[in-house]
């Protein structure tokens, strides 16, 4: 069975099974409280995105890593929003999202998809995305570990990317 056939398989089984279980939430509407899984719901988004991760591994397509780390990511940050009841966090939180593309994009290069530019391009972009958590929770309300140096850091990330291309011209 080729590549395509196999996603397509595992994409429709991925999607009886979740029609399953909100239909059962729905005919059953005390299955949530039997189970306990009233306030550890952001465990299903993780889930989700375990479960690309899966499909991603034994199907062979490594791209589908990206939008596995991406769920996986999101829903490991509501969850801890849920524990903390910090919803405010968003402010600042949602610039780790492009880092939890670059997790994927480093494990689609781990799964064998160019592995080279894949691994490089996701530190690149995780490096990117903690720099731009830093700055935004410094001046939003979160953990401001920069004090009032941020800007500083933006100017070294600039200088980098600057360097990087002109070098990367003249080579």
């Amino acid at each position: 069975m080729d590549r395509q056939k196999r996603s397509s398989l595992i994409g429709g089984l991925m999607l009886i099974l979740i029609g399953i279980w909100f239909l059962a939430v729905q005919l059953v509407p005390d299955l949530g409280r039997v189970l306990g899984i009233e306030n550890a719901w952001p465990l299903f988004i993780i889930a989700f995105g375990a479960l690309w991760l899966l499909i991603a591994i034994f199907t062979g397509t490594p791209g589908l890593a990206v939008p596995a780390c991406v769920f996986g990511g999101i829903g490991a940050l509501i969850y801890w929003q849920n524990l903390t009841h910090d919803w405010g966090s968003w402010r600042y939180a949602w610039a780790l999202i492009p880092g939890f593309a670059g997790v994927g994009t480093m494990l689609m290069g781990l799964l064998g998809k160019d592995p080279a530019k894949n691994l490089r391009g996701g530190v690149w972009t995780i490096v990117i995305s903690l720099v731009m958590f830093a700055v935004f929770a410094s001046f939003l309300g979160g953990p401001n570990v920069l004090g009032s140096y941020w800007p500083v850091l933006l100017i070294a990330l600039g200088i980098v990317m600057l360097a990087q291309n002109f070098f990367r011209a003249r080579g």
